[in-house]
């Protein structure tokens, strides 16, 4: 018998659909009728907004995976070494997404909640367009979801809670206790991480892009962590969760989504699927502050040239919905000189104006990217210049007291020297 398991799929405390996983490996995601039918319903994702003009066809439609979920759902799910960690500690294959999904669906990015279902708890309907035809293929559900969670993308990192200036592991089961802190540790493979991400976050914000509370937090106030082969290095890097809202007793899921889960594509897929100007026509067609996001967007496509960061792909953007419905750009995180792990790196993730090469980026890619993405050059070319003159102004002598260690901080002052002209930053020594 092709046994078969069950999720609920909520937001903001609605039901929005369920997700089938049987036995074979064949995954069904359906929507609701009640979802699809409410004109006020929450935004889940752009895609399934009353502003995307394919919305009703996309609701309507059941969507059938094989071992991978949609790429909705399996974007939420981590990579890398944190998903091998999970899938070990679950004793589930580490490419069985509705597993993962299953055991960690009550703490995932942004606000969708995924609970598995007991037989009698799933409607008829539902069964009928899971294509449960047997009730007793329907399996018990008797997945632990406690002190576990999953925060997508490869690095090592752990959504914590921050109490009395310690850290803690999440506890999904309790709302007051979800994580509402990313800790990423020492890395391993690349030295000093948390120091580079650190330092390189601040040298944004100095310069007006948006950037969550950030720390450099001791090792030893991180408590509940699992055995980790971790190098000897003091600190790790602490951001807070814009997706995540804290009060004493509660804490509020805020929903996001990242451009793969936009794009339809999976994580694999995140360098290849597209480029700036597709991400910015989206920016500039459905933000609620369309002006503002799109600067912003042109600013941080800047700042990760003149920081070397080549890891600002897909997954590395993402739309918060602060009031449920409405889509802005969301705050920045994952800045990081990449390029001092990365022998003879050259290019940024994906394409602006048809270059990847940042000592070839010059401003007018950035002049040819605002007319493909429909915004006047007017608009981008001040704020652009803006960001410049303070980077000159401020970032030489900030650079000196930032937490960075001296090789990676000599690496940066070369890297400037090498870009164009429009975008060079000179510094004394």
């Amino acid at each position: 018998m092709n046994t078969v398991a069950v999720l609920k799929l909520t937001l903001h405390h609605g039901i929005v659909g369920y997700l089938a996983g049987f036995q074979s490996g064949k995954n069904i995601l359906v929507f609701t009728d009640s979802f699809r039918s409410d004109q006020q319903r929450p935004t889940l994702s752009l895609l399934t907004s009353s502003l995307y003009p394919q919305v009703d066809k996309i609701l309507e439609k059941t969507y059938v995976t094989h071992q991978r979920l949609h790429p909705l759902l399996s974007n939420l799910l981590p990579e890398g070494a944190l998903r091998e960690l999970i899938a070990q500690i679950l004793k589930v294959h580490i490419d069985n997404e509705f597993q993962l999904l299953a055991a960690l669906g009550h703490d995932l990015p942004g606000a969708l909640i995924a609970t598995p279902l007991d037989p009698e708890e799933i409607p008829d309907e539902i069964k009928f367009k899971l294509q449960i035809s047997n009730p007793d293929q329907i399996l018990k559900q008797e997945i632990r979801t406690d002190n576990k969670f999953s925060l997508a993308g490869v690095q090592m990192k752990f959504s914590m809670k921050a109490k009395d200036g310690h850290f803690t592991l999440a506890r999904a089961t309790e709302s007051s206790l979800l994580g509402d802190w990313i800790i990423k540790t020492p890395s391993s493979r690349h030295a000093f991480a948390p120091l580079n991400e650190y330092s390189m976050m601040t040298l944004a914000k100095m310069v007006g892009i948006d950037v969550p509370e950030i720390r450099l937090v001791d090792m030893a106030l991180l408590q509940d962590l699992p055995p980790l082969n971790l190098p000897q290095e003091q600190y790790a890097f602490a951001i807070k969760r814009f997706d995540r809202q804290s009060t004493a007793n509660t804490t509020e899921l805020i929903h996001i989504e990242d451009f793969a889960q936009i794009f339809g594509a999976y994580p694999h897929q995140k360098y290849s699927t597209t480029n700036y100007e597709q991400i910015g026509k989206i920016i500039y067609l459905y933000s609620d502050n369309k002006i503002f996001d799109i600067q912003q967007f042109a600013s941080r496509l800047l700042i990760n040239i003149l920081l070397a960061n080549g890891d600002a792909h897909l997954k590395n953007w993402s739309m918060i919905y602060q009031d449920k419905r409405t889509p802005r750009l969301s705050p920045a995180y994952d800045i990081l000189m990449t390029s001092v792990y990365i022998e003879n790196e050259l290019h940024f993730a994906l394409n602006l104006a048809k270059n990847k090469d940042w000592y070839l980026a010059e401003m007018k890619h950035f002049e040819q990217w605002a007319e493909k993405v429909g915004v006047p050059w007017r608009v981008i070319e001040k704020q652009l210049h803006a960001i410049m003159d303070k980077a000159r102004s401020v970032w030489p002598a900030l650079l000196l007291d930032l937490p960075m260690i001296s090789v990676h901080k000599e690496k940066l002052r070369e890297h400037w020297k090498k870009l164009h002209p429009d975008f060079q930053i000179l510094t004394d020594d």
